[in-house]
């Protein structure tokens, strides 16, 4: 809103000192991030208050009542996802161009997972419903969300811009210099499920204190620099890299989530005095989701999402063998102490923060192998 205000200031020969800058994306993608910092800083005790007053705490799951302090965690605010979206969408709405067909994407998507979120949170700990959303339902929710998305991608892509018709169903492929896949008619079915895995694997990985916002920051800071380098002709080129125009916007989103995650996480640090719940993670994981979608980036997201991808196939793996050792012997047997990934180092011994920590690692590792994969073709 702000941008737009100032395009129509500028347009009208208004000169008021400073104005020039909104033109600039890295100075609204720092106010966005400042922004967003401040609200999650200032909101999020209220917030936390309030969750406390009404009760809303996370229920001991009784499989972690062993596995070390998670006992004692029983009580603490939950729903707290709530000032993730309030510091990621009005951060966003202030300082990008919500013309911009990237950017309401985003928003959209963020947000109809976060209202999937809440219901789930909703239902678990206001109604007491152990399930909370019954699994079918929510996955209804993230295919709607992930099928608008692909279908407004495949069907208008003029709402982009006016080369896009072109690029609509392309990717790039890691490692590799002028090589695209085009997925073709089986498109939106793509879509919806990076969209669907995406948000279901940060959900996932939402076990520990810090964990699931720390990696995301990391992840969404790696975005924001693709999402620039995207829409920005100089740099497309020089990293001969698809130019998608008006990319660029997307990383005002990406620093708003960024500073969300730096806001919260001074609340959900060990000891957390709040947890997101479904509500933040179904949508921070929309969000890292979709914005690999719409920078074409899809083939990216295992690295650039590392941490997320691991989780995700721990508990694929330790299922699936889980089912075939009890059809095969009558006994299940199981690959890690138990999943997703965190939770078998946690078995293992590891204290909480350590876990936490060689995970930020691991995840800055991979952010710095998904940015050399621009160069090192």
């Amino acid at each position: 809103m702000l941008y737009l205000l100032a395009a129509m200031l500028r347009a009208s020969n208004v000169d008021l000192p400073g104005i020039n800058l909104f033109q600039y994306v890295t100075f609204r993608a720092a106010a966005a991030a400042i922004v967003a910092l401040l609200i999650a800083l200032l909101v999020g005790p209220r917030i936390i208050a309030f969750l406390k007053r009404l009760q809303i705490g996370e229920q001991a799951k009784k499989e972690l009542q062993q596995v070390g302090g998670h006992s004692l965690k029983a009580g603490t605010p939950t729903m707290g996802g709530l000032i993730v979206l309030a510091s990621v969408l009005i951060p966003t709405v202030l300082w990008a161009n919500i013309t911009n067909m990237y950017v309401l994407l985003a928003i959209f998507t963020t947000a109809s997972l976060g209202a999937v979120g809440f219901l789930d949170d909703y239902l678990k700990v206001i109604k007491k419903l152990p399930k909370g959303l019954i699994g079918r339902y929510k996955i209804v929710g993230q295919v709607l969300t992930g099928l608008i998305v692909g279908s407004v991608i495949y069907f208008y892509p003029e709402w982009f811009s006016s080369s896009f018709e072109q690029v609509k169903t392309l990717t790039t492929v890691p490692f590799q210099k002028n090589i695209n896949f085009d997925f073709g008619i089986l498109y939106i079915p793509v879509v919806i499920f990076i969209i669907t895995a995406t948000s279901n694997a940060v959900n996932l990985t939402d076990g520990l204190d810090g964990l699931c916002i720390g990696t995301v920051g990391i992840t969404a800071l790696t975005l924001a620099v693709i999402a620039y380098f995207s829409g920005n002709a100089f740099f497309a080129d020089y990293l001969n890299i698809m130019h998608l125009r008006g990319t660029d916007e997307l990383a005002i989103f990406c620093a708003a989530l960024v500073g969300a995650a730096m806001g919260f996480l001074w609340y959900n640090a060990y000891p957390a005095q709040v947890f997101m719940g479904d509500t933040g993670s179904l949508a921070l994981g929309g969000a890292i989701g979709v914005l690999c979608v719409l920078i074409k980036k899809e083939f990216l997201l295992p690295i650039v999402g590392g941490v997320f991808f691991a989780e995700t196939i721990s508990v694929i793996i330790q299922v699936t063998y889980f089912k075939y050792t009890k059809k095969r012997t009558g006994e299940g047997r199981r690959v890690f102490l138990m999943a997703p990934l965190h939770h078998h180092f946690e078995k293992s011994g590891w204290h909480e923060s350590k876990i936490v920590t060689r995970f930020y690692i691991v995840a800055i590792m991979a952010a710095i192998v998904a940015m050399a994969s621009f160069k090192v073709r």
